[in-house]
């Protein structure tokens, strides 16, 4: 049951009504609302209102309280106040020492200004009082409302602890729907002033509690967000301080109300970008629904997120931005040179290309695949390359990826998802017609996730990869314009497919007067640089480079070369300050001669040949090539007593064990011209053995596991100072090899005089250096008896394998062929000779 205690009571239908011609003072309120039994002390500081609650006490102490619509006024009018009020009475009044006045006012009923009197003095109106408009007391809605405010204002004290406890019990208890209303809305602090002065105008009580539902509805909502948000902050917080937690509370609240607007300025700036970039026209159609799409999300979803990532990342890439090209021929031949000693091949390459650029300003971007051992400059090759073309420069590192994705990107559709690493590099490069170096090709491998070298077939492909599709981006991108080039140690790792593609260029290691070169050229000046020296106090002699080069270093490029040089550059850097602090004025010059650089670089680690020192049996210096260039490959072969067997052992591959067997069954088709014993291959076991054996690039240890084993069985040394390649056939034919020119500068470095090559090999001494032909005698065979009889010391080799024609040979330079009729002199044509 509901008392509502007003006139017209019991009457749904009554209107407000009033008792006209009342008078009383005024007192206008800045930002505060008071309602009917409202107890609220006031602090009054203006003259009239102060002497308009003197005239109160002066009467009847009541006084109208009607808030201000501009709290800054100081002398409002009457269009300047709320027509509607509230009737207080003047409980108690204190002045205070400064004059200003303490007022303790009771709220007693709505009254409406009618006018303002005319005064000087004070503020005087007239009003009419309001009455509310009442219902019958078993109204079944207004009966659900006071329930509803009631159970709305218990969730909200318990979310605002500033509600004191008897107040809850105060309005759980009360009766009065109108007394509820007025009651509940003054502990709403949260309260804007339109909403409080829109409740105090409605004399309605059913519509003053519906609209203070919604109010007490919305502050639950809040809070709970507010709540949410401190847990939020709270659990982030729980090993920081304390200003760290406001600082991310006012920021997770300024999030909650400023978000919308911050969503439409990132809209209006991923517009503004989309107007300024060039894109292509499937990239612009495809921007523009995103921006659509990303308008209507919320913009805390994380739908909007993915959105917004794409379409930056679309905006970002460089889809027409190109650098200036340089098709200068000579300025580019210049700056190769300069960067770079030999690869001949290689730059005559890139200035064909250029060449051709120049003439018809078009051109697919050329696959060049760069081929060699570790340290021979394919990598700052492939930079100079840039610099030459006046392209910029971008490298991606291909070792050890294992996943497509990392090629093609991962769909949208996943979590965290990004473009592939070749769209990445292009956006972190800025053009789309860079020098892409993509590094160690060869060193890619597959799983579940994909095979990355099927995902390169389009990106390497020129009549494809004008279209490249990403997933991620779901766009073509033209790739035609950037310049693609790889490096890889080895052929072997590169699929067929993929090769195809690549215009392959092997870069052989370097002899010792070309790392003599590109020492005193480009690694000793750079190095002394890098150490914080000068060359006017470091001098490097190149008797010291040779000695870094025979006993410190044993490769095919430079880096070891380069390592030795800084490591000393460092000493001395150490040394010259020690020097500076005792002869401060002196002005010392470091010379670095062959005989201190065991002082800088410790006892030497190689020695300057490997082969034996002496003649030896069963041990035959062969010639290997691996990805990390050409090495001297020692075979050994033992005798013992046993049943027949063939062991071959030292970490072999497949093709060493056929190899192995041909050999032992030619042996066994010649061992009566060879003198070995009958019937050898059932009392004896032959063990063959490569002690350090490096896997080599393709079948080419025949003919040296042959000369070990004639050796063994016929008991006969084989030439320390010879070393051979090439592989054999059953009738002992000697067939042709690869790698032949990292194997003869492997035999170059080892100090090997005599090296025997298969004939079939004799046009690929084109590619030898002439310094390196000058250096040793090469003996072109095409029989293993031409083999034997060159490797085994022996003293007559005619009375064993008879008087054949001497096989080719090339001497200091220059090839001597040895016919059956004539004997032909030194060939000064190298053309003809095929030496050119």
């Amino acid at each position: 049951m509901f008392l509502i205690n007003r006139s017209g009571e019991g009457n749904p239908s009554a209107t407000a009504h009033a008792n006209k011609g009342r008078i009383a003072p005024l007192l206008p309120l800045r930002d505060i609302i008071v309602f009917p039994h409202m107890v609220v002390p006031l602090f009054v500081g203006r003259e009239k209102s102060v002497r308009a609650l003197e005239e109160a006490m002066s009467g009847d102490n009541e006084i109208l309280l009607a808030a201000q619509k501009i709290g800054k006024q100081n002398e409002p009018t009457l269009e300047e106040i709320h027509s509607i009020g509230t009737i207080g009475e003047i409980v108690r009044l204190l002045r205070l020492p400064d004059g200003t006045v303490k007022a303790l006012i009771e709220g007693k009923q709505r009254a409406r200004i009618i006018r303002f009197v005319p005064s000087e003095s004070t503020f005087l109106v007239e009003y009419e009082l309001l009455h509310d408009i009442v219902y019958p007391l078993t109204d079944a809605e207004l009966e659900a409302l006071v329930r509803s405010i009631q159970s709305a204002f218990d969730a909200y004290a318990r979310l605002n602890r500033r509600v004191p406890p008897e107040v809850l019990v105060q309005v759980q208890s009360m009766e009065d729907a109108s007394r509820l209303a007025d009651t509940v809305i003054v502990h709403l602090t949260a309260i804007k002033l339109n909403d409080r002065q829109a409740l105090l105008e409605t004399v309605d009580v059913k519509k003053r509690l519906e609209r203070l539902l919604e109010l007490i509805n919305a502050e639950i909502e809040i809070l709970n967000v507010e709540k949410r948000i401190r847990n939020r902050v709270k659990k982030q917080m729980e090993k920081t301080q304390k200003e760290y937690y406001l600082s991310e509370q006012m920021s997770a609240i300024q999030k909650e109300l400023g978000e919308r607007d911050e969503f439409r300025n990132e809209i209006q700036d991923l517009e503004e970008r989309l107007a300024k970039k060039s894109l292509s026209a499937e990239a612009l159609d495809k921007v523009r629904k995103e921006i659509r799409k990303l308008r209507m999300m919320h913009p805390m979803s994380a739908e909007a997120t993915v959105v917004r990532n794409y379409i930056d990342w679309v905006l970002s890439l460089p889809w027409n931005e190109k650098t200036e090209e340089n098709y200068d021929i000579e300025q580019a031949e210049r700056i190769l040179e300069e960067d770079h000693y030999g690869l001949k091949k290689v730059k005559e390459r890139v200035l064909e290309y250029l060449a051709v650029q120049a003439l018809v300003r078009k051109l697919k971007g050329p696959v060049l695949c760069l081929v060699g051992p570790p340290g021979v400059g394919k990598t700052s090759l492939a930079r100079s390359i840039a610099r030459a073309t006046g392209r910029r420069f971008v490298r991606l590192s291909l070792g050890g990826v294992r996943d497509e994705a990392e090629i093609r990107g991962h769909r949208r559709t996943y979590i965290g998802a990004l473009p592939g690493r070749i769209i990445q590099s292009l956006r972190k490069v800025g053009t789309n017609n860079p020098v892409f170096l993509l590094d160690e090709i060869d060193k890619m491998s597959s799983d579940f996730r994909g095979d990355p070298a099927a995902a390169l077939l389009e990106v390497l492909d020129p009549e494809q990869n004008k279209a490249f599709n990403d997933h991620y981006l779901e766009l073509d991108y033209d790739l035609s314009d950037v310049m693609f080039i790889t490096t890889a140690n080895s052929l072997e790792g590169i699929p067929a497919p993929l090769r195809d593609r690549m215009e392959i260029i092997e870069l052989s290691g370097y002899t010792e007067f070309e790392k003599l070169n590109i020492a005193m050229r480009y690694l000793v000046p750079k190095q002394i640089e890098e150490a914080g020296l000068s060359r006017s106090q470091v001098e490097i002699t190149e008797n010291a480079v040779r000695t870094i080069i025979h006993h410190y270093t044993k490769e095919s490029g430079v880096r070891n070369l380069e390592r030795e040089i800084a490591s000393i550059c460092r000493k001395i850097a150490r040394q010259v300050l020690v020097d500076s602090k005792q002869d401060p004025v002196g002005a010392r010059v470091y010379r670095i001669a062959a005989k201190h650089v065991p002082q800088y670089l410790g006892v030497p680690k190689y020695h300057s040949t490997k082969t034996s020192e002496q003649d030896e049996i069963g041990l035959t210096n062969g010639l290997a090539y691996t990805q990390y260039g050409g090495t001297i490959l020692e075979c050994e072969a033992v005798v013992v007593p046993g049943k027949g067997e063939l062991v071959v052992t030292g970490l072999i591959e497949k093709g060493m064990q056929e190899s192995a067997q041909a050999a032992l069954s030619y042996i066994r088709s010649r061992q009566q011209v060879l003198g070995i014993e009958e019937n050898f291959y059932s009392k004896y076991d032959i063990h063959v053995h490569f002690p350090e054996f490096v896997p080599k690039d393709g079948p080419s240890a025949g003919v040296t596991i042959a000369t070990s084993i004639a050796s063994a069985l016929m008991k006969v040394p084989v030439r320390r100072s010879v070393a051979m390649t090439g592989e054999i056939t059953l009738r002992g034919r000697v067939l042709a090899i690869g790698g032949l020119k990292e194997k003869l500068l492997a035999a170059h470095r080892a100090g090997i005089k005599t090296v025997l090559i298969p004939r079939e090999n004799r046009n690929d001494l084109r590619e030898i250096p002439r310094r390196v032909l000058q250096s040793m005698r090469i003996v072109l065979v095409e029989h293993m008896d031409e083999v034997l009889a060159e490797s085994l010391v022996l003293p007559n080799p005619a009375s064993i394998f008879g008087n054949r024609p001497r096989p080719m040979e090339v001497v200091a330079g220059k090839l001597i062929e040895f016919g059956s009729t004539a004997r032909e002199a030194l060939q000064e044509d190298h053309n003809k000779s095929a030496l050119a």
